[in-house]
């Protein structure tokens, strides 16, 4: 993929999105995602530049304005928080991302059987080094997450299980090496990142994987 292509389109669809009115009828979180969405593939594609403090810019951004799409969508809109922690994961800002991961919680992130809910629960528990952060895992695990390897690196990130980890990761990067299609055509493993900073948040090596899907 033209990385370098990839920036300079999601930079001019961003502040397109930006500029642009909402259509009739149109949600505006939506429309505010989308925003987001578009600083998300530019911060990933000057990650895949090697471009780190741009990419960190972009990323933070990103998270801001799922924040904001967040602050403006109705209830059960979970995947926007989710958003915004990767984002802030991706970036090395640890300290926001757990003030985001309490945000989280603090929404009732945890009493909540859906997935994704769920989902948003363990990534703030584990953002945060929470005891909890196992048990919820495990649960997210038997509740089938798919891709099932997602739940299970969380779950081996939580207890601190290295060998176990490593295993995870490689699956879920060939769960994305196995994708047709990915989100605003950014074909990076970004899920692979973000495990891997949660990873060193508990004192794990990264998995250290090898893929055109991933940064160098």
């Amino acid at each position: 993929m033209d990385w370098e292509a990839k920036l300079t389109w999601a930079r001019a669809e961003h502040e397109r999105r930006r500029m642009a009115r909402a259509a009739a009828g149109e949600r505006d979180d939506l429309r505010l995602a989308g925003i987001a969405g578009a600083s998300w593939a530019a911060g990933l594609a000057a990650l895949m530049l090697g471009r780190e403090h741009e990419a960190a810019l972009l990323l933070r951004r990103a998270a801001d304005e799922y924040r904001v799409s967040w602050e403006a969508a109705p209830p059960g809109s979970w995947g926007r928080p989710i958003a915004a922690m990767r984002c802030r994961l991706m970036a090395g800002d640890v300290d926001v991302a757990r003030m985001d991961a309490r945000l989280t919680l603090d929404a009732g992130a945890l009493h909540g059987e859906g997935p994704i809910q769920r989902y948003a629960a363990v990534l703030a528990l584990t953002a945060l080094g929470d005891d909890r952060a196992a048990a919820e895992a495990t649960a997210l695990l038997e509740a089938g997450l798919d891709p099932r390897a997602v739940a299970e690196a969380l779950v081996a990130i939580a207890t601190a299980d290295e060998p176990r980890y490593h295993a995870a990761a490689a699956a879920v990067l060939r769960s994305f090496e196995e994708r047709a299609a990915f989100l605003e055509d950014v074909a990076v493993a970004d899920t692979v990142v973000v495990l891997d900073a949660l990873a060193r948040l508990h004192g794990l090596p990264p998995a250290g994987l090898s893929s055109p899907l991933l940064p160098t």
